[in-house]
């Protein structure tokens, strides 16, 4: 199962994998709240929910995704995020 916050009327949404307990997913999801506020969507995955995930992630978890893309892992890549915001202001 899949959580999505802050969608509002955003187009794009940036995708975090995760499971429930992971101190690093909580911390980078706290990072990237206030990052992508208003700009993008976010979907929180919980890798527990589907097996291919866990077999493809396992403990290799936070993972930020945009547009099928690895954007980071373990912990948030500010200036990624950044880069990502500002291409999205040009389109």
């Amino acid at each position: 199962m899949s959580t999505v916050m802050m969608i509002d009327q955003v187009q794009e949404t940036i995708r975090v994998y995760s499971r429930p307990g992971c101190h690093l997913c909580e911390e980078l999801i706290e990072q990237l709240l206030p990052l992508v506020d208003g700009k993008l969507g976010i979907q929180v995955v919980d890798i527990d929910s589907n097996e291919d995930l866990v077999a493809a992630l396992g403990t290799r978890i936070p993972v930020v995704e945009f547009r099928s893309k690895e954007v980071c892992q373990f912990h948030l890549d500010v200036p990624a995020i950044q880069a990502i915001l500002v291409d999205l202001d040009r389109s």
